[in-house]
């Protein structure tokens, strides 16, 4: 399963992640998404939501600090090296510590069993699938995540940057913020899910039945 790494004109996947770095740092908002003279949206075009993009923009910043050659507007098509490697690592990294890895500590630590009326603390008492750490460490070295978000910087066969922790972090942010009561902001948080990634689609009928199902719930009883 190849990706065209080193081959032109398209240089596979991971050329996609660094060329919408290029595009967003390089042009102004309103042609991000529109087929330009600079922007040919048949190489690589931006085909994820703003949020994604504003993401591009703010790795494209630390990129452009670091070697402007990274995000060079047409000369940098098809820039490859081991550091440039590291780097697009380094991004999924600090998004997962900042957005993803908390959600999860705080789900398993406070979220267990559908409620979120006590904080789960350690007991020996506690079978292992209701052990926080047992869960916290189920979700953190899921071989799946791992290798797409990561692996795909090191293997050939697996060579672009999806950022799903992102997505998946701020929908999990979603979750908690349910959990707790705070449907606005758990609200908030999956729009903002959805506005990184389409993905998150798949996402949206159970926030869509919870919160349909709650306001009827409250509806019927306020009737009462």
């Amino acid at each position: 399963m190849g990706t065209g790494e080193g081959n032109p004109p398209m240089f596979g996947d991971y050329e996609a992640q660094r060329h919408w770095q290029e595009v967003t740092y390089n042009l102004p908002v309103q042609e991000w998404y529109f087929n330009t003279t600079e922007n040919d949206l048949n190489y690589w075009g931006l085909d994820y939501p703003p949020l994604t993009a504003y993401h591009s923009l703010i790795c494209a910043y630390v990129a452009k600090s670091i070697n402007p050659d990274w995000v060079e507007l047409h000369t940098s098509r098809g820039y490859e090296s081991p550091t440039h490697k590291v780097f697009m690592r380094a991004t999924v990294l600090v998004a997962d510590l900042m957005i993803f890895i908390p959600a999860v500590v705080l789900y398993c630590f406070y979220l267990t069993d559908g409620s979120s009326k006590k904080k789960v603390t350690h007991s020996p008492h506690l079978t292992p699938a209701k052990d926080p750490v047992s869960a916290l460490l189920c979700f953190l070295l899921y071989p799946g995540l791992i290798l797409i978000d990561y692996g795909h910087f090191q293997y050939p066969f697996m060579h672009r940057s999806r950022y799903n922790g992102v997505s998946l972090g701020l929908a999990l942010w979603g979750v908690l913020a349910l959990g707790l009561g705070w449907d606005a902001l758990g609200s908030v948080a999956f729009s903002l899910a959805l506005n990184y990634k389409q993905m998150e689609l798949y996402h949206a009928l159970p926030f869509f039945c919870y919160l349909l199902g709650k306001s009827l719930r409250l509806g019927l009883a306020g009737r009462g």
